[in-house]
């Protein structure tokens, strides 16, 4: 029996950046089945399995203990999970898929410029024609919980099907809860991120599941490949420990 379970991404820029990440760090990552195949191996590691998915699967899949461990963008993990650290341990973070997730704002909105600003817009849209202040975002959970954390109300979600950024424009929504690299593509849509208003900085994660059924095999694997990522990075870290402890309390 394989005893762990590694997912990484499938396809795309992800694939080829989580490739060449465990390359250097010691571990080649061989496809079964030819390119189209949903299953791979690491060449030297016989008790690994490696399962080929999308990014948002690898992160449902970790969450609910299908997979011990997978490659997936944090934004996508605390999205996915109500609580993410009652389920999932961050194991470490890999420095690519590198993005923000951010409330953006109307340019020509020269008032609001905070989280504060939008908390009063919102307050006084209310007041003033009985309609909520709306956000438009694939990430509803996210927004939800920073909203909440920074004292904003009279607001309501519009859950974007296509392309976030255009809402405002297309007077779906008035605020936009977006993932950007670079900002640009808000800043050609006319909107502006709010100073305190990055919600989140993302990169891709090793991310491990305390919902997995884990054997002294599969932590032993775990522990090969989180020791291979740290002296790549060239430094050692207690991630893997408290890993480790956590999995330990969730057993008791």
């Amino acid at each position: 029996m394989t005893s762990l379970i590694l997912a990484v991404p499938s396809k795309g820029r992800l694939k080829e950046q989580a490739e060449t990440f465990f390359i250097a760090a010691g571990f080649r990552i061989e496809p079964l089945g030819g390119a189209r195949g949903y299953f791979a191996r690491i060449a030297g590691l016989p008790d690994v399995e490696v399962r080929l998915l999308s990014a948002g699967e690898i992160a449902s899949s970790v969450i609910a203990g299908d997979v011990h461990v997978g490659v997936s963008g944090e934004d996508l993990l605390r999205e996915q999970a109500g609580d993410l650290d009652r389920v999932v341990h961050l194991l470490a973070p890999l420095g690519f898929g590198r993005a923000d997730l951010v409330v953006a704002a109307p340019k020509s909105w020269l008032d609001v410029e905070t989280m504060a600003d939008v908390d009063d817009v919102a307050a006084r849209m209310e007041s003033s024609t009985g309609r909520k202040l709306r956000v438009a975002t694939k990430y509803v959970r996210s927004t939800r919980r920073f909203f909440t954390e920074e004292g904003v109300g009279h607001y309501r979600i519009v859950e974007s099907a296509g392309a976030t950024e255009g809402a405002p424009a297309a007077g779906v929504a008035e605020l936009v809860v977006d993932i950007t690299t670079t900002g640009a593509t808000l800043e050609s849509n006319g909107l502006k991120i709010l100073s305190d208003g990055v919600m989140l900085r993302s990169q891709a994660q090793l991310a491990a599941s305390l919902e997995a059924e884990w054997s002294p095999k599969a932590l032993a694997a775990v522990g090969i490949l989180v020791r291979g990522i740290e002296n790549r990075a060239g430094r050692q870290s207690d991630r893997l420990p408290r890993f480790i402890t956590s999995l330990n309390n969730t057993r008791a």
